[in-house]
Order: C-alpha cells, then structure tokens, then sequence
C-alpha cells in the first residue's frame, strides 16, 4: 500500500474506533442498553467507567502477544468493574492454548497456605492465591448469551493450598498436554472432554488479608519453547486492527456489564421480575457456589449479593454466619456500576482479619452514610444506593454453607440490636484504620 492509502487506513481505524467509544457511551444513559436509574453522581461515576474501560481496551489491544506474554493488572484502581474484591489483586495473560508455558513465583512466607502458623513477624505471603486458565475473557462478547452453557469454561485450576512452593518459589506449567516426566503443578488448556485446547487466558486473583504485612508474589509467564525474539514492529494494518479491537472491547464491556446488572442480577429500581441470580433491595440473596452461568467468578469461591438503598439516617445491619471457616472471606460495595467504592480512603470492605466477630461467632456489619462507632461499619461514600457482595473461599466444598440475613434499621436503633459488649471504636481509631488502608493501596498498586 502507498503511505496515503496507510494514513487513510489508520484514519478510517481511528474513527472506527472512537464510534466504539461513543456505542458504549450509549449504555451509560440508554434504558435499552440497561443502564441504572440516572443520578448526579452515578452518571458522572459513569464516564470515570467508560473511561476505565478504554484504559483496559487500549493496554488489552497493543499489549496481549501470546508470543510476548505478562502478567496486567485485569482491576486497578483506574479501571474498577465487576463489582470487584477490594482484597484482590487481579492479574491475567494472554496465552495460545496449543503452546506451553511456564509460570514461576517467589512469595514471603506461606505457611498458612497449607495450615501451618505465620512466621512471628512479616512479611507474609497474601492470604491465598489462585490461578486459572480461561477459555474466553469474560463480557468481551457484549452478551450474557456467553453465560449460556459451552459459552465460556475454566480448564485448569491450582490455588496455594495444593502449590508446591521450594524456599519461597514455585512453578507452574500451563498447556494441552502435561510435560512427560513433569509432577509439579499443571494447569490444562483442554476441557474436561480432551477437546481441542480452549484456554486463552490465565487469570490470577492474590487475596490480601492482612493488608499492613501480606505483600504480593512476583509472578512471571514465559513460553516453554521458545517462539521469536522479537515482536512484530508496528505497521498501519496491525495498529488499526489494534484501534478496532480496543474500540469493540469498550463497546462490549460496556453492554455485557450493564445487562449482567440488570437481567442476570435485578440490581437497579425494583428489580427485574425475571433476575436469574436477583440481589434483592437491602437484603442478601442465599449463599451459593460460583457459576458460570450467572457471572462466574473465582472457581473456589461461594458467593453472595444483595443491594442497599439508605437515607441518611438509615442502616442496613446484615449478620453473617460461617459455620465451616474459609481460606478468605470477605464483603464489598461497589456502585451500581460495579465499581467497588474508594476502598483505600473510607472503609468500604472489610475481610476475615479486618472484621470483628460478635461473642457468638456472628459477624455483624453495619452499612450506613455516618460512621455509628461500630468495628464493623461500611461506608456508603454518600450513596444512597449501590451494591454489596461477599465472598467465602473454598478449595473443597463446605459441608455447610454460611448463612446471612439483611435487615433496613434506624441507625438510632443499632445499640438495642447488636450484642452488649461491642466495642467503640473512637474517631482516632477509624483513622488509624484508613491509614493502613492507603498505606496498603499504594503498595498492592504501585507504579515502579
């Protein structure tokens, strides 16, 4: 091609992809597109979504080289979906299914993954680790038709509770076929049925607990046999492939998301009638086990969700019972876009090491816009409405599930509905609290 005929290409690229941009702006206001009741602030949480998503699509378009893979941060804080865990660390790489890799790690002190006590003092390895290989990267489709069954599958798992890790390292080998002679880790590509191989992805989720002295392994993915040298220098029908698909990644995103909210989960008004998984309106829906047909998620992980409309003097008081303990546990807010609140400068999550447990073993949370003095409180940021969800992870089933029951309450009325004995916590200590909080942010996210 001549250079104009190029500098058309990449023009006619470019618009193409700014009308992505603009079709998935579209669901941020388009009841047809399920976008959530309008508000001041959500619509403006909104475009810092779109937004989010374009950041993604653009690293996801110029940097996923199955040749050249690397571990990206899937979540941060300037790319927030998915109602995502404020404890986690989400790490994925491109793959292609029918090559091998291999995956190594070095981690701090990891005896609590297999039941042992902490070293005295830290650092210590996160509280739990996953990785997974994924047959597809979940919304890129822009249709929860791909929760259909043969839309989506996970063909290998291996968590820290079954890693083999030799003086702070480890590996892992992904790929069709186990390596011969390989007994270490092995993560298949294939699924169950031995098909061709599938997995294009593999996706990492590091859970903190302990966010002052838990750090994060260092991850790194290489090809067993080794492909080019180098990448692919730039050329005008690469680049404008690259601007098609960062537009189609935004648009789809965009749309899955908002219908995911919508249809699968009833989370906006009243709730849609025909919810196949409704998070009922200040209220918790029944604990149950990750499915792909309603969002997936971690693989081990049971799952619950609900939704909280307050006014200001309102609470929502939601008691939680874990009769089987979990390798980690924790409950989130997020907006109605799935988008977890300022977890590092308010409190809005808390895990199994930051929750304080009632004399009965229940772990009783209050959400509210004022902080009522209570351990356990999470902060709306100023949403009157917004979504919560928890999480309990299992490497083995549970023989029982835990259990959680959601009540709307005055706020004046907590003291006669909690147990005697909670402990105050005095505004000093709450900021304590969140300085430990943008102290940890600021490591699990740092930019060197």
């Amino acid at each position: 091609m001549s250079l104009d005929a190029d500098a058309a290409e990449l023009q006619a690229a470019w618009s193409d992809f700014v009308a992505g941009l603009n079709r998935g702006r579209d669901a941020l206001d388009s009841p047809e597109l399920h976008a959530p009741p309008p508000s001041e602030r959500l619509l403006a949480e909104g475009y810092r979504y779109l937004l989010g998503f374009t950041f993604s699509a653009i690293e996801r378009a110029f940097g996923e080289d199955p040749d050249f893979p690397y571990f990206r941060r899937a979540i941060q804080p300037m790319d927030k979906a998915t109602i995502d865990n404020a404890d986690a660390l989400y790490l994925t790489a491109v793959i292609d299914g029918t090559r091998t890799y291999r995956i190594t790690g070095e981690v701090a002190d990891h005896a609590h993954w297999t039941g042992g006590p902490r070293a005295p003092v830290g650092p210590w390895a996160p509280q739990y680790l996953i990785v997974e290989v994924h047959s597809h990267y979940v919304g890129d489709t822009g249709s929860i038709v791909e929760l259909a069954p043969g839309g989506r599958s996970i063909t290998g798992t291996v968590d820290s509770t079954e890693l083999v890790v030799t003086d702070g390292r480890f590996e892992m080998v992904v790929g069709p076929e186990r390596p011969a002679g390989h007994e270490g880790s092995f993560l298949s590509t294939r699924t169950e049925d031995g098909a061709d191989p599938v997995g294009t992805y593999v996706v990492v989720r590091v859970l903190y607990h302990d966010w002052e002295n838990e750090v994060a392994p260092t991850l790194s993915i290489t090809p067993v046999s080794p492909g080019p040298l180098h990448p692919v220098p730039a050329a005008p029908d690469g680049v404008a492939a690259r601007l098609r698909r960062a537009g189609l990644i935004v648009e789809n995103q965009m749309r899955f998301w908002n219908e995911f909210y919508d249809v699968v989960c009833g989370a906006f008004g009243e709730g849609n009638p025909q919810a196949l998984a409704p998070m009922p309106r200040n209220g918790v829906n029944t604990p149950t086990n990750a499915q792909l047909a309603t969002g997936g998620g971690q693989s081990t992980n049971v799952y619950a969700g609900g939704r909280f409309h307050l006014g200001r003097d309102e609470a929502l008081l939601v008691e939680v019972s874990t009769p089987v303990g979990a390798a980690y546990q924790g409950l989130h807010l997020s907006n109605l876009w799935g988008e977890s609140f300022d977890y590092a400068n308010h409190v809005t999550s808390l895990n199994g090491f930051q929750a304080v447990p009632d004399p009965d073993g229940v772990c009783r949370y209050v959400v509210s816009h004022r902080d009522p003095g209570v351990p356990n409180w999470l902060d709306t940021t100023g949403h009157d409405e917004g979504l919560l969800a928890f999480r309990w992870t299992y490497p083995s089933p549970p023989d029982q599930m835990p259990t959680v029951v959601a009540a709307k309450v005055r706020v004046g009325e907590l003291a006669g509905l909690l147990p005697a004995g909670v402990p105050l916590v005095s505004p000093s200590e709450r900021e304590a609290q969140i300085r430990v909080r943008q102290a940890h942010v600021q490591r699990r996210y740092r930019q060197y």
